[in-house]
């Protein structure tokens, strides 16, 4: 958890909670889940989840719902990242980083080609 110095920084953390509230609350058709255990927030899962929030923020991508998740139970492979495309199955990537996550919601989220680079069998 970032550091909390001022009351600028709390209200920066409560925005950047809200927006992944709002985006996790919206209907949609593609769903995107990120796996938010200890040991995927000690991988790097926080930063990966910014990457794939500030994706669809800056890609304007309303129709699509991210959620967070405990342990995936994928062991050695966290970060993971779950993505299931409307009348597809889903997609589980491993080890995701945040240039890998730009990658997926470029290439699988938006153009429908699964990343088979990053993905593992679930």
């Amino acid at each position: 958890m970032p550091t909390i110095k001022s009351l600028d920084d709390l209200k920066r953390l409560r925005e950047e909670a809200q927006k992944v509230k709002e985006l996790r609350d919206q209907t949609g058709k593609t769903q995107i889940v990120v796996g938010m255990g200890t040991v995927g927030i000690a991988a790097g899962a926080r930063e990966t989840l910014k990457a794939i929030l500030t994706y669809i923020e800056d890609h304007h991508l309303p129709d699509i719902i991210l959620r967070q998740t405990g342990n995936i139970g994928l062991g050695g492979q966290d970060p993971v990242v779950q993505v299931t495309l409307p009348g597809a199955d889903m997609v589980t990537y491993g080890k995701v980083s945040p240039s890998m996550a730009a990658k997926i919601m470029e290439e699988h989220v938006v153009k429908g080609n699964v990343v088979r680079e990053f993905q593992i069998e679930a």
